[in-house]
């Protein structure tokens, strides 16, 4: 066992210390036992790090089923997440569909339209603002319509102006745009104010659903793989016993013998980690070409690409403070109760 070794390396260590050495003095013997102990520590846990690396290569069929249900169980809740992200990446066209369309009054001089967007221009609520004019909405309905003739024959336009006004991308929320919409109605030079609010509110009702879900599903995987590692922790445990047995018996502490499981529980969480990070970037690809060509049928060039770099540190850390701390309780329970005869 790695523990094994670490004890014959303190030896030996000790030993090369013990050798005669000319005379220093107190602050330097301190700064250079200082140095010796830092330096003895890293090389300790550097030795623990790689020795158990190693043995999980041993074991390589056992390992990889066990890498294999934490890569999953990390990768489903990391695959709505990222796409929720890319969901959210769209706000520029939720921003279009949330515009409000005031009406304005048939009789509404020049003057007072200049006033009027001037005024809403400097409203914190409001991000931009377009004025359609009636005889801009008449050609338009003209060539939408197919009804082009038969509006030559009007006497005077029937439609008219509007301003089109898209709120802020921080005042996006249903209530947000709801408090807008109500100051745009008391306006006395509009005749009607239009939302589509309804769907806004359906929108962000799914999309926070959706988080809830992501989180939850998420924690009770996170479970999951505490139990996995915890469960694979302790029966290394077992299987070693009677080894423990030995180290303690020659004076090795609980931590000493911890070390080596918990850098195998680290070891287990890194690789399910990255396995994840591998499984759902494979989705996005094979997912990637219907999404486009789905998101061309609406006039989008959206597409799925890659995971994030903040999905990605997320796994790379996530993963292994799992494995640490399922590592951790297991072997701080199993540890404990192995004691020498």
């Amino acid at each position: 066992m790695a523990a094994c070794l670490l004890v014959g390396e303190h030896t030996l260590v000790s030993l090369k210390q013990t050798k005669q050495k000319p005379p220093r003095s107190a602050a330097q013997r301190s700064s250079a036992g200082f140095k010796q102990r830092l330096r003895n520590y890293f090389a300790l846990h550097f030795h623990v790090l790689t020795t158990t690396l190693a043995q999980l290569g041993r074991s390589l069929g056992g390992n990889l089923m066990t890498t294999m249900v934490i890569g999953i169980a990390l990768a489903l809740p990391a695959a709505l997440h990222v796409f929720l992200s890319k969901v959210d990446s769209l706000g520029a066209s939720w921003q279009e569909s949330a515009q409000v369309s005031l009406f304005l009054k048939a009789s509404l001089p020049a003057q007072a339209l200049s006033g009027l967007t001037a005024e809403l221009n400097s409203w914190p609520e409001i991000g931009s603002l377009e004025y359609i004019s009636p005889e801009q909405a008449l050609d338009e309905f003209k060539q939408t319509s197919g009804l082009g003739d038969a509006l030559e024959y009007l006497d005077q336009n029937p439609l008219p102006g509007v301003i089109v006004v898209s709120p802020a991308l921080a005042h996006q929320t249903p209530a947000a745009v709801e408090s807008l919409l109500q100051r745009l109605r008391q306006r006395s030079e509009v005749d009607l104010a239009q939302l589509d609010l309804e769907w806004l509110q359906r929108l962000y009702g799914l999309i926070d659903l959706a988080e809830r879900v992501v989180l939850l599903l998420g924690g009770l995987l996170a479970l999951a793989v505490l139990f996995v590692i915890g469960n694979t922790i302790r029966l290394a445990i077992q299987s070693r016993h009677d080894e423990i047995e030995v180290i303690k018996l020659i004076g090795g502490s609980d931590a000493f013998v911890r070390r080596p499981f918990l850098y195998n529980g680290m070891w287990f969480g890194l690789f399910g980690g990255l396995l994840a990070w591998l499984l759902v970037n494979v989705l996005l690809i094979n997912l990637d070409q219907p999404v486009r060509q789905l998101a061309e049928l609406y006039g989008s060039d959206f597409s799925l690409g890659l995971v994030d770099i903040k999905t990605t540190l997320l796994l790379l850390l996530l993963g292994p403070l799992l494995g640490l701390l399922g590592a951790w309780l297991a072997a701080g329970r199993r540890l404990h109760a192995i004691e020498p005869v």
